[in-house]
């Protein structure tokens, strides 16, 4: 696995930093994402293109749109069809589809003639155009829409869970989350509704997604945790929570956070103003209009510096900004990188 790389700007144009803050991707680009399986997308003369880690661009041929990417192979769009590259930008399924999606366990789902179906890497139907929308394969099934309703088929094109829900998402392990007038459940993959869907939909926090095993969900405007099999196992007391992290979650109570663990026992008293996710063993808060970094018992690792955003560590360093400045700290709270002096 190659070393991580950090995005950068310096002087409005972005580049990439490794751990110990030396330029390895000299800053001359509109704009660059993050490193994604060896490859970066960043921005020139207004064309978005794939970097390779070592500062390569695909060149060989110049597309509308290029994607993540994946199993080795990158969506691209050219005027209004879409197909795929390589890791050497050579198009080895060429631009035929209306829409393409990633590929996950060497399938992708892709359009054609108004309906969505599924290919394999030599850009052959498997799975025929026939849905009206269709997402990824995962534990050997896919959510797909047929007359309005949304249900689960195997890898052959066969209902295993049939439509009959307003939305379906991909399965996590062996269940996956179903959506009724704006509440969610869990199905499991036998067909079983596990949880019929109860549960006020909020995107981006009470929405059916698990980590570490537990899914956040809301009851008469209180926060909790159930697991996949619909127990509560954090009663729904609090104003607020976040997804565990290395089994860490934040929470609030009356306006202010701290830290508990998986069985409800308080780790960290509230006693911040904001608070970020561990990572790295640290967390970023606030307190007033200062933000350092926590170990996991509470104990401040980075001191207080007046900085206006702070991100979580992420493979050994943290992204800081102050007066719209940007910085890099490492995890004694050195700083390896800064766009101007901080």
């Amino acid at each position: 696995m190659l070393p991580p790389l950090f995005k950068i700007r310096d002087k409005g144009k972005y580049g990439f930093i490794d751990l110990d803050g030396e330029i390895i991707v000299e800053p001359q680009y509109q704009d660059v994402e993050d490193f994604h399986n060896e490859f970066a997308r960043v921005k020139i003369f207004d064309r978005v293109m794939l970097m390779d880690y070592h500062g390569r661009l695909l060149l060989k041929n110049i597309f509308n749109y290029v994607g993540l990417m994946e199993e080795g192979l990158a969506r691209v769009q050219l005027v209004n069809q879409w197909g795929y590259i390589d890791s050497r930008c050579n198009l080895v399924i060429d631009v035929q589809f209306e829409g393409v999606g990633d590929f996950h366990g060497s399938l992708a789902t892709a359009r054609f003639g108004g309906r969505w179906g599924f290919i394999n890497k030599e850009g052959e139907f498997v799975i025929k155009p026939q849905f009206e929308a269709a997402e990824k394969f995962n534990n050997g099934l896919a959510a797909v829409k047929s007359e309005g309703k949304w249900g689960f088929i195997n890898n052959k094109g066969k209902w295993m869970i049939e439509p009959t829900y307003q939305l379906a998402t991909t399965f996590q392990g062996d269940v996956a989350t179903i959506f009724e007038d704006d509440k969610w459940g869990l199905v499991h993959k036998s067909g079983q509704v596990i949880v019929p869907p109860q549960y006020l939909h909020i995107k981006g926090l009470s929405d059916g997604v698990f980590s570490e095993g537990l899914a956040i969900v809301k009851i008469e405007d209180k926060f909790g945790f159930i697991n996949q099999g619909n127990e509560i196992i954090i009663n729904p007391v609090f104003e607020f929570v976040g997804d565990f992290y290395n089994g860490l979650a934040v929470f609030s109570y009356k306006d202010k956070f701290g830290y508990m663990t998986k069985d409800a026992k308080l780790h960290i008293e509230p006693r911040f103003d904001e608070a970020q996710r561990f990572s790295d063993g640290l967390a970023g808060v606030r307190v007033k209009n200062q933000w350092l970094y926590v170990d996991t018992e509470g104990s401040i690792a980075i001191p207080p510096r007046f900085l206006d955003a702070v991100e979580p560590f992420r493979n050994g360093l943290a992204w800081i900004e102050k007066n719209n400045m940007w910085a890099y700290i490492n995890t004694e709270g050195q700083v390896v990188w800064l766009e101007e002096d901080i």
